[in-house]
C-alpha cells in the first residue's frame, strides 16, 4: 500500500514529536534540561484529560470554577513539581500502562468478547471465523501482558535502580518496545491468518472510531408532552 506525501509527512512529524518528547522526558528525569518544559510534558496528559472533562460539562459555572481551580493548583504546586520531575514521569508511565492493560484485560473477563475481537467484528461486519476469534482473543491477552509487564518493570526499576536507568527504560525505550510489539503481532498475524482476514491499519483505526461512536451516549432528549386539556 503506497502512502501519499501528506501521509508520509504526518507520519514523520509524529515520529519526530515522539522522539523529542522522549528526549525531554529523559533529560528532565535525569535532572538535566529545562525543568519547566519537563513539568509541562509530565502534566500534559492529565491536564488535557481533566480539561476535556470540564469542557464537556453542561454547567458553565462548574467548568469555569474547575479550570480556575486547576490552574491555581498548578501555580501553587509548580515548585514542588519541578523538584519531583522523575516522580512525575514515573506516575505518567505507570498510569498509562496500567490504564491500557486494564482496557485490554477487562474485555477478557466474563462472557464478553475481547477488545481486538470487537474491533475485528466491526471491520468484517460481524462475520468472524473461529480462527479469527481465537487469534484476536490471544492478541488481546498478549497486549494486556505487554502493558502490565511494562508497568511491573517500570516499578521495579524505579524502586531499585538509579533514576537514570529507569528513565532509559520508561522514556527512551517505550516507543521502540511498542513498535517491536506491533511488528511482532504483525508477523504473528501473517503466519496464522489468511490474507482476507488481515485488516489494514486504516481499517483498524476506522473500526475503533466506529466502536467509540456506537458506545457514545445518546443525547438526553425529552419527548414533549401534549398540553393538558383546559379544565
Amino acid at each position: 500500500m503506497s502512502l501519499s506525501p501528506g501521509q508520509l509527512l504526518r507520519g514523520l512529524a509524529v515520529v519526530v514529536f515522539i522522539a523529542a518528547w522522549a528526549v525531554v522526558a529523559h533529560t528532565g528525569s535525569a535532572g538535566q534540561g529545562s525543568g519547566d518544559l519537563s513539568v509541562l510534558l509530565g502534566i500534559a496528559p492529565a491536564v488535557t484529560a481533566l480539561g476535556l472533562l470540564l469542557w464537556r460539562s453542561s454547567h458553565p459555572a462548574l467548568t469555569g470554577a474547575g479550570i480556575l481551580a486547576m490552574l491555581g493548583g498548578l501555580a501553587w504546586y509548580w515548585p514542588t513539581l519541578r523538584e519531583n520531575i522523575a516522580l512525575l514521569f514515573f506516575i505518567q508511565h505507570l498510569g498509562t500502562n496500567l490504564a491500557l492493560g486494564t482496557l485490554f484485560g477487562r474485555s477478557l473477563l466474563g462472557g464478553g468478547e475481547a477488545l481486538i475481537t470487537q474491533l475485528a467484528r466491526t471491520v468484517h461486519v460481524g462475520e468472524l471465523s473461529e480462527r479469527k476469534r481465537r487469534y484476536t482473543r490471544q492478541a488481546t491477552l498478549a497486549w494486556t501482558l505487554f502493558f502490565l509487564i511494562n508497568a511491573l518493570i517500570s516499578t521495579i526499576l524505579w524502586l531499585f535502580a538509579p533514576h537514570e536507568v529507569w528513565s532509559v527504560f520508561a522514556n527512551l525505550l517505550s516507543a521502540p518496545l511498542l513498535a517491536a510489539m506491533f511488528i511482532g503481532e504483525h508477523i504473528w498475524r501473517v503466519n496464522v491468518l489468511p490474507p482476507e482476514e488481515r485488516p489494514s491499519m486504516a481499517q483498524v483505526a476506522r473500526a475503533y472510531r466506529m466502536r467509540n461512536q456506537q458506545k457514545a451516549p445518546a443525547p438526553d432528549l425529552k419527548t414533549p408532552q401534549p398540553p393538558a386539556n383546559p379544565s
